[in-house]
């Protein structure tokens, strides 16, 4: 049953049962007839998700950010509780995590992507690209596909805002961070053919996702602490997070420009005309980690944007839809699908990845809380 009207997701319920789905239910506010059942809270600080046409469901466990402590976990229903088996383990710091065209999983590590079977009894990894930088403060590796086999890859800064280039003109690690590289492949073969560099001046694109008719969509984790730069900006409300159409060659300000234009207090006089301003603005810190564009096998119809807003501040913590247009670009405010997400022992919750599995549901990793969800009809 699809969703056919913007006012179907309006209502918001908090209902008393005690399953979803069949599942224990996380108790939080969803639209009336939806809420979000509870398949794991055994998991290692999770991060990316993958479920599989078998109805298994792949988690990368980044284990914390010690390196060498992450694993790769499938989990596997039996009867109504999923089992854990995991595959890998002593992976540095893993995050990202993506079906290739080829049926083979790519799983990312600090610096470096491997790939290997699911299908395979005893799956074995292939490293296929080394030498990211996966350094300084923004380390993880994330990437997506696009519908030609093409992998984009974040390269997030090493800094927070390059405070180490202020009033230079140029930011010297701007050269090497804070951008999304372009691998090409030959297929069906699968070997990198090389890469490129796609679009810079993106500090942090932890959220990346490909809408079908080809449009590449960036969420942006901007900047921290603007007010010690500039006492007069409020840290509170500043920098935005975005969304971003990211376009071939083009450049979205970090760390010289934030929000639609305006100069960084580090970098005063750079001409801020000259970059590409974001798609859509959406709230200081809310911290984007994860998003997926729903299709026509969804439960909830197509033409909708899924974005989980990982932040601990308190436009954080929730789960929201954007209406988009033919192209996949977000319109208009979102809809909350998951809010009120506080546990009673004060703790928030903190989505990450999401996606839509095969069997049109929404899951969604919580890394602090050690959960894997899936948002659900009742």
């Amino acid at each position: 049953m699809r969703l056919l009207s913007l006012a179907f997701w309006v209502g918001l319920s908090l209902a008393s049962a005690q399953t979803c789905a069949g599942l224990p239910k996380l108790a939080v506010t969803t639209p009336n007839s939806f809420c979000v059942g509870i398949i794991s809270r055994d998991l290692r600080f999770p991060r990316g998700l993958l479920p599989l046409p078998s109805g298994e469901i792949l988690v990368v466990e980044m284990a914390g950010w010690n390196p060498n402590q992450g694993s790769l976990a499938r989990l596997r229903k039996q009867g109504t509780r999923y089992q854990i088996q995991r595959l890998f383990s002593g992976l540095d710091r893993p995050n990202g995590i993506a079906l290739g065209p080829d049926g083979l999983v790519y799983v990312g590590e600090v610096g470096r992507i491997f790939r290997f079977d699911p299908k395979a009894a005893q799956p074995r990894k292939e490293y296929i690209i080394g030498g990211l930088p996966g350094n300084g403060r923004h380390p993880l590796t994330q990437m997506v596909f696009d519908g030609a086999g093409n992998l984009f890859v974040n390269v997030g800064s090493a800094s927070d805002n390059c405070q180490q280039d202020r009033g230079k003109p140029a930011c010297a690690e701007a050269q090497r961070n804070g951008l999304i590289r372009k691998y090409t492949f030959l297929w069906p073969q699968g070997s990198v053919r090389g890469w490129s560099i796609y679009a810079t001046g993106l500090r942090n694109s932890m959220a990346l996702a490909v809408h079908p008719s080809g449009t590449l969509l960036q969420g942006e984790n901007s900047r921290d602490a603007i007010h010690v730069a500039d006492p007069r900006i409020s840290d509170e409300a500043h920098p935005a997070d975005e969304l971003n159409v990211v376009l071939q060659g083009a450049h979205y300000g970090w760390p010289y420009c934030y929000e639609n234009g305006k100069n960084a207090p580090e970098f005063p006089r750079y001409n801020c005309a000259q970059t590409r301003h974001p798609t859509l603005l959406l709230p200081a810190h809310a911290a984007p980690l994860g998003m997926t564009y729903l299709n026509p096998q969804s439960e909830y119809g197509p033409d909708w944007l899924v974005v989980g807003y990982h932040g601990y501040r308190k436009t954080g913590h929730r789960l929201v839809a954007f209406r988009v247009d033919g192209r996949g670009i977000p319109r208009g405010p979102p809809i909350e699908l998951i809010a009120n997400w506080v546990f009673p022992d004060g703790k928030l919750g903190a989505p990450v990845d999401v996606k839509v599995g095969p069997d049109g549901k929404i899951y969604i990793t919580d890394d602090r809380n050690g959960m894997l969800l899936v948002f659900t009809r009742v």
